[in-house]
């Protein structure tokens, strides 16, 4: 498949490279071309090395996807600091990079950094989180984007002192003329054996857990305790994460449909929540917490939403979200809007409600700084923190690793986006553990927030189960 012309793109890099000869240090070197009608995602899972990290970012209604194969640089940290830390190391590669044919082009396109960050400073501690660092962005060797209908393909080389870049040119040319752009493939309607499903805690004790939060909260110096559990689907063959990535996004279009991939596994969901969205001077988000189920039946669909709007439980848990996003972006920000009253999201199988929050920062911030600064919301954490915390430790027992951490990208200009990582699952072969959790305030039934999990596990596990 040729995507691109070749030799424009090549000739663009090797005028960088030429002119990052006369600086002595590390200077990253970008060229972007557009490209005919492509699919991103599909171009990232079907071209991608075995070996090396991958990411497709997808939301279907917006018309943009992002996908990247390949590191040509990459920030790795962890602890309190790892955000700064990754601010820092993306913004010094990027702010002298030379860069040819992304001038006035939309956000995404150009260099982009891409990955995650875990929920907890250190991360992950046991052994299937062991590729997903506490803080990963990459900047890939090559990244497709597609926005407002058109597509663009960015090159990236990083060249300087004890670094061949001539060689790397020379293979990232023939990665790109041997870019496929096979469509995803469906997932299988029948496998050869039965997926085993099974809790790693036992529902009751979940059910426990949420009696104890709610007596905690009583109590007194606690408002919300958000408490998740993981269910373990195992399947006789390995599962296909292209054919689950395209099977949800055509499922929830008006999702952040992401895949942030390793060589020794992949964590998959799509997300509802974004986290933020910087523009320049403006930043936007999006308060997400209370929830029920859809019908396929619109009026009784309408009915269960309305319920949810006059629910004295969900609107107080919101309340507790809305108003700690709006408090942290005061400091941050020129003036800050918030909707007086939630609306209702509505994916295809659950329903939330929600208050737009949007902002004009005061001083340049990026996008993993902001990220940094409102994670974790009480959406996927607690009021207050760390004390919200604290409690999820004691009362969780489970091991969250990137589940509910902050997801996405950031381009050159340091705007970007990044949504929560829920409805999601981290797969590796034949076994994917999957993720669901709810936001515990005092007047919460136990069993109806098991009930709530089992709804937002009904996001993926019918297509890991099939």
């Amino acid at each position: 498949m040729a995507l691109v012309e070749l030799e424009p793109l090549i000739a663009d890099l090797n005028a960088g490279i030429e002119r990052a000869g006369d600086r002595g240090g590390r200077t990253l070197v970008s060229a972007t071309v557009p490209v005919e009608e492509a699919d991103p995602c599909a171009v990232a899972f079907t071209s991608r090395l075995a070996r090396e990290p991958w990411f497709c970012w997808e939301q279907p209604d917006r018309g943009f996807a992002l996908g990247a194969i390949g590191s040509a640089a990459s920030s790795v940290s962890r602890g309190s600091g790892r955000f700064g830390d990754v601010a820092a190391d993306c913004a010094s590669l990027s702010s002298a990079a030379l860069v040819s044919g992304a001038e006035g082009l939309p956000a995404g396109t150009g260099p982009v950094w891409t990955g995650g960050f875990a929920f907890a400073p250190d991360g992950g501690s046991e052994a299937q989180w062991a590729s997903f660092e506490p803080a990963t962005m990459t900047l890939p060797e090559i990244s497709l984007c597609r926005t407002g209908g058109q597509a663009w393909l960015t090159a990236n080389v990083v060249a300087g002192p004890g670094i061949d870049a001539e060689e790397r040119l020379a293979g990232l040319a023939g990665r790109i003329a041997s870019l496929r752009g096979d469509s995803l493939p469906m997932l299988a309607p029948v496998r050869s054996g039965r997926t085993e499903i099974r809790s790693t805690r036992p529902p009751s004790e979940f059910e426990s857990a949420v009696a104890e939060a709610t007596r905690r909260i009583a109590g007194g110096g606690l408002s919300k305790v958000v408490l998740a559990r993981e269910v373990v689907a195992t399947a006789p063959a390995a599962h296909d994460v292209a054919a689950l990535f395209g099977a949800q996004r055509e499922l929830f279009p008006s999702c952040f449909s992401f895949c942030c991939g390793t060589a020794q596994g992949a964590f998959v969901g799509a997300s509802p929540e974004l986290l933020l969205r910087r523009s320049g001077a403006s930043l936007s988000t999006v308060a997400l917490a209370g929830s029920t189920r859809r019908s396929s039946d619109p009026a009784v669909d309408d009915h269960l939403g309305e319920q949810l709007l006059r629910s004295a439980k969900d609107r107080r848990e919101h309340e507790i979200v809305a108003r700690r996003i709006v408090r942290s972006l005061r400091r941050l920000a020129v003036w800050v809007q918030a909707d007086p009253d939630p609306g209702l999201v509505k994916v295809a199988n659950i329903q939330h409600l929600a208050t737009p929050v949007v902002a004009q920062l005061a001083e340049p911030r990026s996008a993993v700084e902001l990220a940094g600064l409102l994670h974790p919301t009480p959406a996927v954490g607690g009021e207050p923190w760390p004390q919200a915390g604290e409690a999820i430790e004691d009362l969780e027992q489970m091991d969250r690793g990137w589940y509910a951490g902050p997801v996405g990208w950031m381009d050159a200009t340091e705007d970007g986006e990044f949504c929560v990582a829920l409805r999601s699952a981290l797969i590796r072969d034949r076994e994917a553990r999957l993720f669901a959790g709810g936001g515990i305030v005092e007047a919460s039934d136990p069993a109806a927030e098991l009930a709530e999990t089992e709804v937002k596990l009904g996001a993926l596990l019918p297509l890991l189960a099939e």
